[in-house]
């Protein structure tokens, strides 16, 4: 077992012991609003937005983007689990602003092994075959963080399956100070009508 594994398996079971009335929790989220933000580990959503288990539907892919995915998950927490506000939330010094997307489909044609970020852009290190699988991809890369807020926040807005009377706020979440930093063109896209 590694020690990866054995670390989160205890930390869980530590976690099942004190569990108790959070067995009752309902399935929709209790403040009744949904987050989209990015994976990246230094964002906290349950600590940045004072959340508490079972208050908020909290979805998560890199760059925090409106993916289709995405999009179907926000779909299902309004039309089945009754959110009435979502958030579109970005990061500063976000790994999505790294590369391109001709950069990742190179990178993963070389080989699928890590890759590393130097001071001249990214290298792949791996000494396997790659797959040029990745061209079919749309990796959702961000040039502007500002300009990616707003883009995402208006395809949701836009999307025949979201209804106009939800707002839809766009902020970034500074990774230096945790604040959350409003994006005006994102709330101006996004305010219910």
């Amino acid at each position: 077992m590694s020690v990866i594994l054995e670390t989160v398996l205890e930390a869980n079971r530590r976690y099942a012991e004190t569990f108790g009335e959070k067995r009752n929790l309902a399935m929709p989220p209790a403040r009744r609003f949904a987050i989209l933000t990015c994976m990246d580990a230094r964002l906290d959503p349950a600590k940045f937005a004072g959340l508490q288990e079972g208050d908020a539907h909290v979805i998560r892919n890199a760059g925090g983007r409106a993916s289709d995915d995405a999009i179907r998950s926000l779909v299902i927490s309004y039309k089945l689990l009754g959110t009435r506000e979502w958030f579109v939330i970005h990061h500063s010094d976000c790994g999505m602003e790294t590369f391109s997307d001709e950069i990742m489909r190179g990178l993963l044609a070389k080989s699928l092994d890590h890759a590393v970020l130097e001071a001249d852009g990214w290298h792949d290190r791996g000494s396997g075959s790659g797959t040029s699988e990745a061209q079919y991809i749309d990796w959702l890369t961000i040039r502007n963080q500002g300009e990616s807020v707003a883009q995402d926040v208006q395809r949701i807005r836009r999307h025949p399956l979201v209804p106009a009377w939800i707002p839809i706020y766009g902020f970034l979440y500074d990774v230096r100070s945790g604040a959350l930093l409003p994006v005006a063109a994102a709330d101006a896209a996004g305010a219910a009508k």
